[in-house]
């Protein structure tokens, strides 16, 4: 098996740069999109509830026109 290789200051310096402007990156990115998906999230529950008072109201009327003397 060969030795490892001394890897040059520079190498290292770049590569824990790049990893800390990352994880600041993925911060500001992360801060930026959290407002949006909460706001997204509160239409769909907005829409999941009137989709089924939707379907609540749909089944009721269907019941209603069910119950005929014809059965």
């Amino acid at each position: 098996m060969v030795p490892p290789v001394a890897v040059s200051p520079l190498i290292k310096t770049a590569r824990w740069s790049a990893l800390l402007l990352g994880v600041f990156y993925g911060k500001q990115r992360f801060d930026y999109l959290k407002p949006i998906a909460g706001e997204e999230k509160r239409v769909e529950e907005m829409e999941k509830k009137a989709r089924e008072e939707q379907e609540r109201i749909y089944k009721q009327l269907s019941e209603a026109n069910s119950d005929t003397i014809l059965k």
